[in-house]
């Protein structure tokens, strides 16, 4: 089909540019998923052997029993004779799209940009270079507090010689997975705050003026999207996106600034609230 001068598309074609994108952003997971897969249980490389995902994965239940070794035991069942094969492609398909996150969130990125003004495609490159390395902190922080986590959880195990810690392990690994990507999506805050900066949907005034109303919201939503009830998981994710927000509003402070200088807004910032500003 012909470029249209105008950047105009007709439904079929968005249609079609859609389908395209889709295929190949699941193309990079499948890609990733099977990956993922090789590295399931090791691999070894030049002599040496390397750690696989479900050894990495199931680190916490070493930690834990080394820590403790006359407490309670902390074991994974596998229910049935799929259970081993299900959990294992799960855990592959997840490892695939941690893998391919660049992929499937430029193909989201690039899907968007043709409806983009020149400034607005510049912003959203900006978003899209920060976001991948936020959400992939996000995801290498949950991992890395993980086990702290689950050592805590399994201390509540009586330790009475008569209980054992016995998990199915299809829950388990969901667990794990919705742990690590809460706190992969939950680190892209200060990209969508900065985002709304941008386009002039928000500033960094009211960011800052907000930040009570923030920092209660930050907590709530933590206790939601982390999947346990415990309170310690609950300060692992609000107080590092706490420390984010306050981080956004910085930049966000240093756009409005750069605005007023470059005279796209009137500099009203030394008004009180109560005090009218001047019509433009």
């Amino acid at each position: 089909m012909p470029k249209d001068p105008e950047g105009r598309m007709p439904l079929k074609a968005h249609l079609l540019e859609f389908r395209n994108r889709l295929m190949v952003a699941a193309s990079a997971v499948i890609v990733g998923a099977i990956l993922g897969w090789v590295l399931y249980d090791g691999v070894t490389i030049g002599g040496f052997t390397y750690a696989g995902v479900y050894e990495q994965l199931t680190q916490p239940f070493d930690q834990y029993k080394a820590s403790n070794p006359e407490s309670a035991a902390a074991l994974l069942n596998y229910g049935n004779a799929t259970s081993a094969f299900t959990t294992q492609l799960g855990i592959s398909i997840f490892t695939g799209v941690i893998i391919s996150s660049p992929i499937w969130v430029w193909q989201i990125w690039a899907f968007i940009l043709p409806g983009l003004t020149r400034r607005e495609k510049r912003m959203s490159l900006g978003v899209f270079f920060t976001a991948i390395p936020l959400f992939l902190t996000g995801c290498f922080f949950a991992y890395v507090t993980l086990p702290k986590a689950l050592i805590i959880l399994f201390g509540f195990t009586p330790d009475d010689g008569k209980s054992s810690n016995i998990q199915q392990a299809s829950d388990y690994f969901t667990f794990v997975t919705r742990f690590i990507l809460a706190f992969g999506l939950a680190w892209l805050l200060p990209v969508f705050l900065i985002g709304l900066v941008s386009i002039g949907v928000l500033s960094g005034r009211t960011l800052l003026k907000s930040w009570r109303v923030a920092i209660l919201l930050i907590f709530i939503a933590s206790a939601i999207i982390t999947p346990t009830p415990d309170p310690f998981t609950m300060f692992l994710l609000a107080g590092p996106l706490c420390v984010l927000y306050f981080i956004a509003i910085g930049i966000a402070l240093l756009i409005d600034r750069r605005r007023v200088e470059r005279g796209d807004e009137p500099d009203w910032s030394h008004l009180s609230d109560d005090e009218a500003s001047p019509l433009t």
